[in-house]
């Protein structure tokens, strides 16, 4: 027994199927431990996608997704990744290994204060100096990254916790000789050190699974905002990730929206909670849709930059904010409403207490339900509803008519549209880029709830390896898309010798414009000058053939159905592939730039 054991115990208690690891040698005994105890042990060529890897986990089962990475640079390269995980509000336990107890601040081997540097990126975290501190910091950890609002925490475990007395004490030189009255306080010490540092260790033991509920919002609260609902005459309703966040019931949080029938547009891993083509969802000129309104309900949405921080709602509408944070409940612009609580938990109260007609007067105990739902008489606004999807649709032609449009090269409208009809019902879509994945949001339906990973409102750019990697062993049967942007693939694309050693086959397609062209397209306009902006049309395929994938280069606008099928074909036996589709540029997202 070990403190390496003591972690695995508690990864194992508390269900954990996978663990996200680059190795080191001061955390090889965790490694060892979860591995016999059934753990997968995933390594990734680096630290950022065993983080990105973990988060994806946390979204796709609602428990925790767990990485451990050396300490130092191995530590300090998850930052990123972490920080991307805290603004997304996915629970992710970090352990990092530290250098020995005792010798920290003495120049041990990358020893650096690594808790100064994670106050600011995670909501908990915890140095754990003893080994019989080890189980109740980690189930601690599991706690702390699932209540209110979720994120990441991180626990730091020194090599010396972690490997069996014998060594440690080894590690230490006890026993060495030495009969100077200096060299015997040393020795003391020491002993005393490592005697302080196992007491009580043997009788630690790893607790139960620990589940939180999702905070539960004000019946009171309810009951206003359905009152305000009925007296609307054009109501929309934006639906964030935080509704997805109870990934147990996110099923009956598509039923609650489907009841109520109000028009809908989804961001973030709400993102094909209605599934496909659905007709209370909208996918277009929101902006104009949310000026128009005279109710605007955002579930686990702030008032950021995505909705011009508040301005794009009018000032006459009643605006209710649901949110599980106390802070983005109220952030740039003070609700009508504002409900404390689970975005999800609040659209199934609302649908229940909206669906019932409010008691008459006259006719004690009357309670009848309303039928609001598509499924009986409809919508209760038809009207308003048919104005946003005729303007909807209207797009849609747009869009069709500009992926028509012969540029040379493969029209990346084009090349989306065709993935988009390629896409089946068992499909993730993972989003990592700027101007081709920001077209493919437009145009790629994820087919599901749960089926689209986009890094979150801190628009980090490198998740896409470790998101697919942990949706792909959440979901071996589906059929897993990783969307690049030619500058995003730079920052994982060796991950791909990850999947081929994992037997982890997913799919990715690189929109390979040669630029950085989000950025380049205004800042040519504005400044005249494409500097830093310029890359090539690189042999992305060729670099996942080198990993062992297989690689497909598609430069015929016309093969575009055809080199996406094999790529599919290659997936389907087993082998991750790799489309690299030489783009021609594109006007399509010009002004998209946000701050």
């Amino acid at each position: 027994m070990n403190g390496g054991e003591l972690v695995a115990e508690v990864l194992a208690a508390q269900g954990v199927p996978f663990l996200f690891t680059l190795v080191g040698g001061h955390i090889s005994p965790i490694l060892v431990a979860a591995k016999r105890r059934g753990i997968r042990v995933v390594d990734t060529r680096h630290e950022a996608t065993a983080v990105f890897a973990a988060d994806a986990v946390a979204r796709l089962t609602g428990r925790p997704g767990v990485a451990a990475v050396t300490a130092g640079p191995g530590v300090t390269n998850t930052l990123t990744a972490v920080k991307n995980a805290q603004m997304a509000q996915s629970p992710v336990v970090l352990i990092g290994g530290a250098a020995p107890t005792a010798l920290q601040g003495r120049g041990a081997l990358q020893d650096i204060d690594q808790m100064s540097l994670f106050t600011s990126v995670v909501k908990w975290s915890r140095a754990v100096r003893r080994v019989k501190e080890l189980v109740p910091a980690l189930e601690e950890a599991f706690r702390r990254a699932q209540s209110g609002v979720p994120g990441p925490v991180f626990v730091e475990c020194p090599v010396d916790l972690l490997y069996d007395e014998g060594m440690v004490r080894r590690l230490y030189g006890a026993g060495r000789g030495g009969k100077s009255l200096g060299q015997r306080a040393v020795n003391a010490y020491l002993k005393w050190h490592v005697d302080r540092l196992f007491a009580g260790a043997d009788q630690q033991q790893a607790g139960p699974a620990i589940r939180v509920s999702p905070p539960a919002p004000d019946p009171a609260k309810v009951r206003q905002v359905a009152e305000r609902l009925r007296a609307a005459q054009r109501p929309l309703f934006v639906v964030g990730s935080q509704a997805t966040l109870d990934v147990a019931h996110v099923a009956e949080v598509a039923a609650a929206l489907e009841r109520i029938a109000a028009p809908v547009y989804l961001s973030g891993m709400a993102r094909g909670l209605l599934g496909r083509d659905h007709p209370l969802q909208m996918r277009h000129k929101r902006r104009e849709a949310l000026r128009e309104a005279d109710f605007v309900l955002l579930a686990g949405v702030p008032c950021d930059f995505r909705l011009d921080y508040g301005n794009h709602i009018r000032r006459s509408a009643v605006y209710v904010s649901v949110n599980r944070s106390r802070e983005d409940l109220t952030k740039n612009r003070k609700p009508t409403v504002g409900v404390l609580g689970d975005p999800g938990l609040f659209l199934r109260a609302l649908a229940a207490e909206f669906l019932q007609v409010p008691q008459s007067p006259h006719v004690p105990g009357e309670a009848a339900e309303k039928e609001g739902n598509l499924g009986s008489s409809g919508s209760s606004w038809p009207d308003w509803l048919a104005h946003l999807r005729q303007r909807d649709e209207a797009r849609n032609e747009e869009i069709a008519a500009q992926a028509a449009q012969p540029l040379g090269k493969v029209n990346p409208l084009h090349l989306l549209r065709e993935l988009d009809r390629q896409v089946g019902p068992q499909a993730v879509l993972v989003a990592d880029g700027g101007d081709f994945v920001g077209s493919a949001a437009y145009i790629v339906q994820p087919p599901g709830p749960l089926t689209w990973l986009d890094p979150g409102p801190f628009g980090t750019l490198g998740v896409g390896a470790g998101f697919a990697l942990g949706a792909k062993l959440c979901r071996p049967d589906a059929e897993v898309w990783i969307l690049y942007g030619d500058g995003s693939a730079g920052y994982s694309l060796a991950e791909f010798d990850t999947f081929v050693r994992h037997g982890v086959p997913v799919i990715a397609v690189v929109g390979n414009d040669a630029g950085w062209s989000q950025i380049a397209r205004e800042q040519v306009e504005i400044f005249g000058d494409d500097v830093a902006t310029v890359l090539a049309h690189t042999d992305y395929h060729r670099v996942a053939e080198g990993f062992g994938g297989v690689g497909f280069r598609l430069d015929d606008p016309e093969l575009a159905g055809e080199v996406l099928e094999a790529a599919r074909q290659a997936a389907a036996a087993g082998r991750p592939a790799l489309v690299n589709a030489i783009l021609a540029r594109s006007d399509f997202r010009k002004g998209s730039i946000s701050m």
